[in-house]
């Protein structure tokens, strides 16, 4: 298995990415000095990258994580103040981060979020992308686009809702409430919080767990529950059929169902 698919083009717009010898593919922001905010060369890489896990038969597990004091501090602000054309430029990178996180949602595979430090604006449709987040103490979350007077992005104004309820969200978003990280996981924004020191070991149990678990059956249930969000009742249970059909053929599910009968 290639231990750095596309890392040279993905390395040169601050964008680390590697699969290990498990499965393991590591996406890492790497513009610490511009608090890993999106600019268009790290969506442009972040497009190619999500494509190659996509294409790939391999990978298992997908692990989202950052550089540096933030985690993701959301679209590249000062890019956007130099713009010649703002709304021109504005549409082509929320364009390009938005099919990323959308082939990101459509994957087939568990996705984990490793928060070492605050999130906003656009970082927020990263966390939500996630399946498993975890936080460190030091963390806190806010939208932020009201303090730059624009509308949101990056999947927040569908998956913030869903996660935290609909008047919470709000609070964040028209009031620019920022939450810490106890909260966020009281809310359900995130799953836990642990020490700084303890973030890494705490990802480390949760990819295990979920190498651990049946392939590719957990990616389907997760590819499932996250196409119900734009699916009619009776979409769903199509693609439960057809899925159940195709997973119930693999050498996985006859093992495990020989062992459970």
């Amino acid at each position: 298995m290639a231990d750095d698919i596309g890392s040279g083009a993905a390395d040169d717009a601050g964008l680390g990415f590697g699969v290990d010898e498990r499965g393991v593919a590591t996406i890492t922001l790497r513009r610490p000095d511009a608090a890993n905010a999106l600019s268009q060369p790290l969506a442009d890489a972040l497009v190619e990258v999500v494509g190659s896990i996509a294409a790939s038969d391999d990978v298992r597990v997908v692990v989202l994580r950052a550089e540096g004091r933030f985690f993701c501090a959301g679209g590249d602000v000062k890019a956007m103040v130099v713009a010649e054309d703002r709304g021109a430029m504005l549409d082509r990178l929320a364009g390009t981060i938005h099919d990323a996180l959308d082939a990101l949602n459509g994957l087939a595979v568990p996705v984990v979020a490793a928060i070492q430090g605050p999130v906003a604006g656009g970082g927020l449709g990263l966390v939500l992308a996630a399946d498993v987040a975890i936080a460190t103490e030091s963390a806190h979350f806010s939208t932020a686009y009201a303090g730059v007077g624009l509308s949101p992005d990056c999947g927040v104004s569908a998956l913030l809702p869903k996660a935290v309820g609909m008047r919470r969200a709000l609070r964040m978003l028209l009031h620019g409430e920022r939450i810490d990280a106890p909260t966020a996981a009281a809310w359900e924004l995130i799953d836990r919080v642990v020490p700084g020191e303890e973030l890494e070991a705490e990802v480390a149990v949760s990819v295990e767990r979920l190498l651990a678990g049946p392939h590719p059956a957990l990616g389907e249930a997760r590819r499932l529950v996250r196409a119900s969000y734009a699916r009619t009742y009776g979409e769903q249970l199509d693609d439960e059929r057809r899925t159940i059909a195709r997973m119930g053929a693999t050498e996985a599910a006859a093992a495990r169902l020989a062992r459970f009968a």
